[in-house]
């Protein structure tokens, strides 16, 4: 069974992203299907935050706290 092929065109930034992040020896096929499908990393997502502060986290619980009541205020005066 042969391989089908598909010519696709996308934006030079795009293109500068996928060569970026496509490996030695490894083709632009397998770098998206890599990409694409790769399974999300708890400990991935932690890292990214390691550099905020205890202060910075707990302002950002704070406004997302006020945010919430906000919200739900608004949303239950329109079913009102």
């Amino acid at each position: 069974m042969g391989m089908a092929t598909k010519t696709i065109s996308i934006m030079n930034d795009a293109y500068n992203l996928l060569v970026r992040h496509k490996m030695k020896n490894e083709s632009f096929s397998d770098a998206i299907r890599r990409i694409l499908t790769k399974q999300g990393n708890v400990l991935e997502f932690a890292e990214a935050w390691k550099d905020v502060s205890d202060k910075d986290a707990e302002d950002m619980k704070k406004s997302v706290s006020q945010l919430r009541k906000k919200s739900t205020k608004k949303i239950l005066r329109i079913r009102l």
